[in-house]
């Protein structure tokens, strides 16, 4: 590049806007260390006591109308400094999103799911993105949902993760637009939008030279997967959005191909719902969100 571009060269790259680099022989790995330590002091929790999991497996939040109410200003800051680790700590992403949704009147009670958070990071402030050298160049797509899981409106929760080899490179989880009616139809629009990012990944790797075939989607649900390989419209079907049939019709071009796994294996679970401990830490480690000390 500096023979074809008049450029600066400062040195290997360490640390950019929060994110710490630290680079091996044998992969990258990306914290945040600093920057969670950061905000742990600035909301005076830098001396909490630490917890295992970012949200209790039971917890369900709503509006809280006859709550106690907490400064929206402050809440507001915290959610957008959680979103921001969210960079280097996919593990938080759901807690941090279904926090996000009170913004606008926040209650005690909300408050008190983010500060457990806080002590989840407290708790494990040397994680972070390990990125191996060497691994296979294949794109893959992971999609799940949570039926019904939020208490205010009943919508569902989808959550989905791609990987280039063994490294993830997005991640997302978000609440669904309209009201599911089963478990089968969640899950499907969850597919829908993992499908989505792995064409426009597939686009992008095209761009760059890298040519895929058909690109592996998993998904936990048979009933899910069944609906996107059957071109006939069901009676049981013909009332979801049609939008949501892209699924379907990429997989019919076999620019996709769905795929059952089972659901311990499922590693966009973590983005769906809230999980004990046991489980949290195993898809944790299999997104590859590592301790430094293991890696550096």
């Amino acid at each position: 590049l500096r023979e074809q571009y008049q450029m600066s060269m400062m040195g290997e790259l360490k640390f950019f806007l929060g994110l710490q680099i630290h680079q091996q022989s044998n992969g990258i790995f990306i914290s945040q260390e600093k920057y969670l330590k950061d905000c742990l002091k600035k909301f005076g929790m830098q001396d909490c006591k630490g917890y295992m999991t970012p949200m209790p497996t039971k917890s369900h939040l709503g509006l809280d109308a006859n709550g106690k109410e907490f400064d929206q200003k402050v809440y507001r800051s915290m959610i957008g400094s959680l979103l921001y680790l969210c960079a280097s700590r996919p593990d938080i992403m759901l807690s941090v999103c279904m926090c996000a949704r009170f913004q606008a009147a926040p209650k005690e009670s909300h408050h008190s799911a983010v500060k457990q958070i806080l002590r989840y990071l407290a708790y494990t402030p040397t994680l972070g993105l390990w990125y191996p050298k060497g691994s296979e160049f294949d794109l893959v797509g992971f999609s799940d949902a949570d039926y019904a899981g939020d208490k205010v409106d009943r919508k569902s929760t989808s959550g989905t993760c791609h990987f280039l080899g063994r490294s993830l490179v997005c991640w997302s989880s978000k609440k669904q637009n309209c009201v599911s009616l089963s478990t089968a139809e969640s899950e499907y629009i969850a597919a829908g939008s993992c499908c989505a990012q792995l064409l426009w990944m597939k686009q992008t790797l095209k761009d760059y030279g890298i040519h895929l075939k058909q690109v592996p989607l998993y998904c936990d649900n048979e009933s899910a997967i069944k609906i996107a390989n059957n071109p006939v419209q069901h009676s049981k079907t013909k009332h979801i959005e049609i939008r949501h049939h892209f699924l379907r019709d990429h997989v019919m071009k076999e620019d996709i191909d769905i795929i059952h796994v089972n659901t311990e294996e499922q590693l966009a679970d973590i983005f769906t719902k809230p999980l004990d401990e046991k489980r949290f830490c195993k898809l944790r480690c299999g997104l590859n969100i590592l301790e430094s000390s293991n890696v550096l």
